[in-house]
């Protein structure tokens, strides 16, 4: 039977609970929200006793479905105040998943100063000290740890970020090579791990694909539907399997969306410098991945593997991340890219959250922008606890109050990602509205805003915005409880057979019954529950609104503002 897998950090205990029946059909951001929102207070202190860590695997993951490896890391987030559910891929969710375990919840508080690690494996749980880890960063963390256990582990871990408990600390595990830097990164997550004093779980599962599937033929008719659907699908099957995310870059940047110099405008010169074709490249000549798999039966291979010119590896570099120290800094290097992301990767920071916080930085005055060195200076102060540095790591909104700066791309603390809001206004929508703070992931508007998936909304309009926003908040919530990558949802919208073969995969599964309609009543039922957490937590409808400069600065090159009606934000959850 499936298991929920409770480690309390106060006692050092490690309990296996059966899954209750209420969470029976819950998987990934479902179940790490449902959970969070029974058992974590709202108006706790998110790095305090009382505030849970939640790791579960997506309900189609351990199974050979397409893409489908993605794992929710869930709590109170110490950068928002408010819910969170932060999303990885990696190969721990699958290993998580063939263990029978639903979810991992870290609870309670130690005292002292020593480090705990937690091992897994078929047979059980069990602390081991890890004081000899601390202070280390995910890298060095992984590679010990895959030298102790073996080179197949998954490895959950946070670097010496997330041990000082700074504000944008991620959460990250490994992906088949090795690389520790698959990040559930956004809101401070990994923040909470360290409040738990623990710093690296160790997943040792001989499978993969081994969660118990009910209806075996009917599982693998629907599973090669939906895969010859992902291969058919121009994005899933040709764009990011070619040059990956980053293949956004120039697509962005002709659209006149790409945030620069922290948002002053929409074009950067040099973003063909940045782009995925120049990626892919460069990658390549140097022996490189233009693109890769993060996790084993994954078909889009949207990730990238970048040596840079010291000799490490960079893998991945996505595009918002390439925006946020690329555009946002106006830095048109490559390497100075990989290096930004290298950095907080090791020390286990968001990248994206790093990224609007050197641009607060830059518009303060206190590092040039476009100064790539110097921004690599500054960011390397956050593994050495200096002031500086634990201002860095604290994020945007903290940066501009210490430096006074009220010009700041954040929305319930969280920075902006790489879509500005004036020119794509149903992401506009989203950054405003979504539980989770600014999360281009939750509901992602530029299929219709940009790129012409799932219909068109004009992005430079604020007609039909709210609508559009909406019901992809919806999708993409269900979504993140299947395990699948959210970039399935490229053929989900273009192709009417997408969502009842995924439908079919979960059925045979678990030998249930829903039809697509449960589907959406499903994302529904996770943002009204997300959505009441933070009305616990003291949110109201201003938490919903973007920065004023939005509004009363125009963006060229369309020379527009953010112009969605106040009452059309409040309506995104009237259902």
């Amino acid at each position: 039977m499936a298991k929920i897998l409770r480690i309390n950090t106060s006692t050092r205990q490690l309990k296996y609970e059966d899954l209750p029946e209420k969470y029976s059909a819950l998987g990934g951001r479902g179940l790490t929200s449902q959970i969070v929102f029974d058992e974590v207070p709202a108006t706790c202190d998110p790095l305090g006793p009382l505030n849970k860590l939640v790791i579960a695997p997506g309900l189609l993951s351990g199974t050979n479905a397409p893409s489908s490896g993605r794992l929710s890391v869930g709590g109170k987030s110490p950068l928002t105040g408010g819910i969170k559910e932060a999303n990885a891929g990696g190969i721990t969710s699958q290993k998580l998943a063939s263990l029978g375990i639903k979810a991992i919840v870290l609870e309670g508080r130690p005292e002292g100063s020593d480090w705990y690690g937690v091992k897994i494996t078929a047979d059980g749980a069990e602390f081991f000290n890890a004081n000899d880890l601390a202070g280390k960063g995910t890298y060095e963390v992984t590679a010990i740890c895959r030298e102790r256990y073996g080179t197949k582990v998954g490895v959950i871990t946070i670097g010496p970020a997330g041990e000082m408990q700074l504000l944008a600390a991620g959460v990250t595990n490994n992906d088949g090579d090795g690389n520790s830097s698959r990040y559930a990164g956004r809101g401070g997550l990994g923040a909470v791990m360290g409040s738990k004093r623990v710093k690296v779980i160790v997943v040792d599962s001989q499978g993969t694909f081994d969660a118990p599937v009910k209806d075996p033929e009917k599982f693998k008719a629907a599973a090669r539907k939906f895969a010859k659907i992902l291969a058919d699908n121009p994005t899933t099957g040709i764009g990011l399997p070619n040059y990956g995310t980053n293949v956004l870059m120039n697509i962005i940047n002709e659209a006149g969306t790409l945030p620069t110099r922290n948002f002053r405008l929409g074009r950067f010169d040099k973003a063909g410098e940045v782009s995925g074709e120049k990626l892919a490249e460069v990658a390549v000549a140097r022996g490189g991945k233009a693109t890769h798999a993060c996790h084993p039966g994954c078909v889009m291979r949207c990730s990238n593997v970048y040596p840079m010119p010291d000799g490490k590896v960079c893998a991945p570099i996505e595009y918002e991340t390439a925006w946020a120290f690329g555009p946002n800094l106006e830095i048109g290097d490559l390497d100075t890219v990989a290096r930004l992301n290298y950095i907080c990767n090791d020390v286990g920071l968001d990248t994206i959250e790093t990224g609007c916080t050197l641009g607060v930085l830059m518009e303060a005055g206190i590092i040039p922008f476009g100064d790539g060195q110097a921004a690599i200076a500054a960011l390397e102060e956050v593994g050495k606890g200096t002031a500086l540095g634990r201002v860095i790591g604290s994020g945007s909104a903290v940066a501009g109050k210490v430096y006074g700066v009220t010009r700041v791309p954040a929305v319930k603390g969280q920075g902006i990602p790489a879509y500005d809001p004036r020119s794509c206004k149903g992401n506009g929508v989203t950054y405003a509205t979504s539980p989770m703070g600014a999360d281009h992931t939750a509901g992602y508007a530029v299929t219709a805003n940009i790129l012409n998936v799932g219909g068109k909304v004009d992005p430079l309009l604020p007609d039909g915005q709210a609508d559009l926003s909406r019901n992809l908040q919806i999708a993409t919530a269900a979504v993140d409880s299947t395990g699948l990558c959210l970039f399935v949802a490229f053929a989900v919208l273009d192709n009417p057979e997408a969502l009842p073969a995924i439908v079919d995969m979960i059925n045979a599964q678990y030998g249930l019954a829903l039809t697509t309609d449960d589907v959406a009543g499903l994302g529904q039922q996770i943002l009204k529950v997300e959505r009441e957490f933070n009305r616990k937590a003291g949110f109201t409808s201003a938490d919903d609104r973007l920065p004023e400069f939005f509004h009363t600065e125009e963006l060229p090159p369309h020379n527009t503002r953010f112009d969605v009606k106040d009452e059309d934000l409040d309506s995104v959850f009237n259902f």
